[in-house]
């Protein structure tokens, strides 16, 4: 796995819907494997916050994710 990984990555949503074809490579280029500290499901998910399974790590909502 690699150095820069989120801690969060192998069981976030974000995984699935990338490995799945549903979720850009980008999302997790940039967030997951990259700059994973300004992403806000990260965030929220460190903090104990709910957030759904379809928000993007810039939080904003894709209601096509499922």
């Amino acid at each position: 796995m690699e150095k820069n990984v989120c801690k969060w990555y192998p069981v976030c949503p974000m995984k699935r819907f990338f490995e799945s074809g549903k979720l850009a490579e980008k999302w997790v280029r940039d967030y997951c494997f990259g700059n994973w500290q300004k992403c806000v499901r990260y965030e929220m998910e460190e903090s104990g916050r709910y957030h759904p399974d379809n928000m993007l790590p810039d939080g904003s909502i894709n209601p096509d994710l499922s």
